[in-house]
C-alpha cells in the first residue's frame, strides 16, 4: 500500500502501531523513531495531544509558552500522532489546531545557533520535511485549524495540509529573511499553494498577510469569525468521516500524483483511477445505493 511505502521510506519498520483509547492521548514515551541523544525526559509532556473520536483525530500542538514552536522535539511529536494507527479504518480524518494566540512560529531558532551543529540542524529540517510530506501521503485528509499567527515553519504546516479553515484574526507570514534565515523549506509549501509572485513577496519581505489575502490567494480554504472557527472545521471533518474511507484515500492520492504530470499523463493516470474506483467494495456500493434511492452503508 502506498502508505506502508511512504512509512518505511521515512524509516519506520512496521505499521503495527501501539493500540489506545480513542480518547487517551499518547503518552510521554511514545515517539517516532529517532535517536536517543534527543529524546526528551520522561517526565517532560509532550509538546502535542491527541484525541479520536467517530474517525476524527484531534491533534494539538500544545507549548504555547514557546509559541508553539516546531522544535526538533515538537516535530517528532507531531509526527507520532500523524503517524499513529495510520491504516486503521476507524481512522477518517485529521484536524491539526493549536493551544494559545499563536499556531505556530516556525522553527525554534535556539536550536539552530552553532552550539548545535550542523548534524543537528540537518535533523530538524529533514524531520520537518518528513512531516510536511507524511500530511501529503497520508491516506486520509488533513485539516488545518487555525487561529492565530503561523509564520515560517508555521505558515509550511498550514500551507502543506488538505484543507485549512483560518479565524479572521489569523494572519500568515514567511519572515525568516528578517533574521538572516531565508524560508527555503516554508517555500516548497507556500510556493505550490499560493500564486509565484504573491509566495516571492512574502518570501522577501517577510510581512504578514491576512486571513482574508490568504484564502483569496490560495494558502486556505475559507475564513470565518473566532467564534465559528471549531464549529465550521468539525463540519467538514464530520462530512468527511461520514464518506468511504477507501473513496478519499485513492482521490486524495489520485489528485496529488496528478498534479505534477502533463495534462495528458494527468488524464490517464485519473481515468485509470476511477476503474480502480469502480472496482473497490465501496465504488459499487454507492452506486447501487444512488440507483435504489437508499444511504450507501460503507465497508467500514
Amino acid at each position: 500500500m502506498a502508505m506502508v511505502a511512504s512509512l518505511r521510506a521515512f524509516g519506520v519498520k512496521g505499521t503495527s502501531w501501539l493500540w489506545r483509547s480513542r480518547w487517551a492521548p499518547l503518552s510521554a514515551g511514545f515517539c517516532s523513531p529517532g535517536s536517543a541523544a534527543t529524546a526528551r525526559p520522561e517526565s517532560e509532556p509532550r509538546p502535542t495531544s491527541m484525541r479520536q473520536l467517530d474517525g476524527i483525530r484531534n491533534i494539538v500542538l500544545s507549548n504555547p509558552k514557546k509559541r508553539n514552536a516546531l522544535s526538533l522535539a515538537m516535530l517528532k511529536s507531531l509526527r507520532s500522532d500523524i503517524l499513529h494507527e495510520a491504516e486503521s479504518k476507524d481512522l477518517k480524518v485529521i484536524i491539526i489546531a493549536a493551544e494559545g494566540p499563536v499556531f505556530s512560529s516556525g522553527h525554534d531558532l535556539k536550536e539552530l545557533t552553532d552550539a548545535q551543529g550542523r548534524d543537528y540542524h540537518a535533523e530538524v529540517f529533514q524531520t520537518c520535511s518528513e512531516v510536511m510530506m507524511l500530511i501529503r501521503n497520508h491516506p486520509v485528509p488533513i485539516i488545518a485549524m487555525v487561529n492565530g499567527l503561523a509564520t515560517a515553519a508555521g505558515c509550511q504546516l498550514v500551507a502543506s495540509c488538505d484543507i485549512a479553515v483560518a479565524s479572521d484574526k489569523s494572519s500568515f507570514a514567511t519572515p525568516g529573511v528578517n533574521v538572516g534565515l531565508f524560508c527555503s523549506t516554508p517555500a516548497v509549501a507556500l510556493g505550490r499553494a499560493v500564486p509565484r509572485k504573491v509566495a516571492l513577496e512574502m518570501l522577501f519581505t517577510g510581512e504578514p498577510i491576512s486571513a482574508q489575502e490568504a484564502v483569496r490567494h490560495g494558502l486556505i480554504s475559507k475564513v470565518v469569525p473566532e467564534e465559528r472557527l471549531e464549529e465550521e472545521t468539525m463540519r467538514i471533518a464530520k462530512k468527511i468521516a461520514s464518506l468511504s474511507r477507501s473513496v478519499v484515500a485513492l482521490g486524495k492520492a489520485t489528485f496529488y500524483k496528478q498534479l505534477s504530470q502533463d495534462v495528458r499523463t494527468a488524464y490517464y493516470l485519473a481515468s485509470q483511477a476511477m476503474v480502480d474506483n469502480l472496482g473497490l467494495q465501496d465504488g459499487q456500493e454507492g452506486i447501487e445505493a444512488f440507483i435504489q434511492k437508499r444511504k450507501p452503508i460503507w465497508s467500514h
